[in-house]
């Protein structure tokens, strides 16, 4: 039976935070809640006033929103994706970060496409996608791999929860009415237990290929258009490779505030630091791999139209952002990644936040300079966002920050059932 009263008393510290409601948590979802809100009137202001408000022009069809669609959609590669290679793989040190990295991707899944409704003049028309699908253009690829992929992540979340939702529905009983219809009457019995031991299995390998899809059809996107410096078949697994970097960081930047903010100490601990950090070290040391490799075949070639581009880059008027990225991106994570001493919970999470600067940077130099760069005749672009392109990013911030907030107050954000698993597990080795 599911002994539902030990497994909570035992796993207090994990299900303290869903009863206490603080001072620090009420002004912090109040501050959250008026950037988010304030988004809203920025984006009634621009459907209001048309996309003439924002800073696109010709030829930047392309600019802020594009932009952080990718870079939202990259950190949903990391979760999900390491949560499921981890299980496969049953690397026994994942459990108390598997949940924060499957949290992650949901709702980074559901900020990215967001900004393809600011990025439409109508976004009211947006369905019109899907009614008149035309599955030759790799913008409809990208729809369907999308969601897809967001439906996949949400049921793997869901299914890996069912039995913590019944530890909740028995011990917070001014909630049941919401965890009884969650919980699928689960009690813990044999039967039970094997279906959801088939069922994450299955989840498990099928999320793989689903997640690897989505960013490589983003890819696509770009990369089958003749554009200077997007036309290149290394895109794809360039794409890929950024998308589990900044995910990684992403992981690993929630699981450190989440340690410290609900102490956490006896579950996050130093060893899951580690690990995560030598995994971003590995993802460092490709993105120097994927973007050294790019930016010398563009070289070698020698084609006018992508090295106005690279120079633009390089040495012109975006050369400070990229020297930035590269900075953030290699130069500062690589020599605290590589050495043990520095790759603790306070050096994983500094070269977190530098990598997560650095890979939005790069997506923006993705987009930005090569639109700016037209091959006909026409007038160089020049691009710089407005108040409204920038208060919808930090809407949407706000929004991914609030959703993981709220979410720690209704769900643990460690797997209390797999723990415990874990920790019978290890009872049984000991004594055999």
């Amino acid at each position: 039976m599911w002994e539902s009263e030990a497994l909570a008393q035992k796993y207090h510290k994990i299900l303290t935070p869903l009863t206490h409601m603080r001072w620090p948590f009420r002004i912090t979802v109040g501050l959250l809640s008026i950037i988010f809100l304030w988004s809203f009137f920025a984006f009634g202001w621009q459907y209001v006033w048309g996309l003439g408000v924002t800073g696109m022009g010709h030829p930047m069809s392309w600019t802020l929103y594009l932009v952080n669609f990718v870079f939202f959609i990259g950190i949903s590669h990391a979760g999900t994706l390491i949560s499921a290679i981890l299980r496969i793989t049953n690397a026994g040190w994942r459990t108390p970060i598997t949940r924060a990295a499957e949290v992650v991707t949901v709702f980074a899944l559901a900020a990215g496409p967001t900004n393809i409704l600011f990025d439409l003049g109508r976004s009211e028309k947006f369905h019109w996608v899907a009614i008149h699908a035309q599955f030759k253009s790799p913008l409809l690829w990208d729809f369907t791999c999308i969601m897809t992929y967001f439906f996949t992540c949400v049921l793997f979340l869901y299914v890996l929860m069912i039995p913590d939702i019944a530890l909740l529905r028995d011990r917070f009983p001014h909630r049941r009415w919401v965890y009884q219809l969650l919980s699928l009457g689960w009690t813990g019995t044999e039967k039970q237990q094997r279906i959801l031991s088939k069922a994450s299995a299955f989840l498990c390998i099928a999320v793989i290929p689903v997640a690897v899809s989505v960013h490589t059809v983003v890819s696509w996107v770009f990369g089958m258009q003749t554009q200077p410096m997007w036309h290149s078949t290394i895109f794809a697994p360039y794409f890929v490779a950024g998308a589990i970097y900044s995910g990684i960081a992403a992981i690993i930047l929630v699981a450190a505030i989440l340690r410290k903010v609900y102490h956490l100490e006896d579950y996050l601990q130093p060893i899951h630091f580690n690990n995560l950090g030598l995994l971003l070290l590995t993802m460092t040391l490709l993105w120097f791999y994927f973007t050294f490799a790019e930016y010398l075949t563009t070289l070698y070639g020698g084609g006018i139209e992508e090295l106005a581009v690279f120079w633009t880059k390089v040495n012109g008027k975006y050369s400070p952002l990229f020297w930035l990225m590269v900075l953030f991106c290699f130069i500062i994570p690589f020599p605290i990644l590589a050495l043990k001493r520095f790759r603790t919970i306070l050096g994983t999470s500094m070269v977190s936040v530098s990598v997560l600067i650095g890979m939005w940077l790069e997506r923006y130099l993705i987009i930005i300079p090569t639109l700016s760069e037209p091959r006909l005749p026409y007038a160089r672009g020049i691009y710089t966002p407005s108040w409204v392109e920038w208060s919808m990013l930090a809407g949407l911030s706000a929004g991914f920050v609030l959703a993981l907030v709220l979410f720690t107050k209704f769900f643990p954000i460690i797997s209390v059932w797999e723990m415990e698993k874990e920790a019978q597990e290890k009872t049984k080795l000991i004594r055999e």
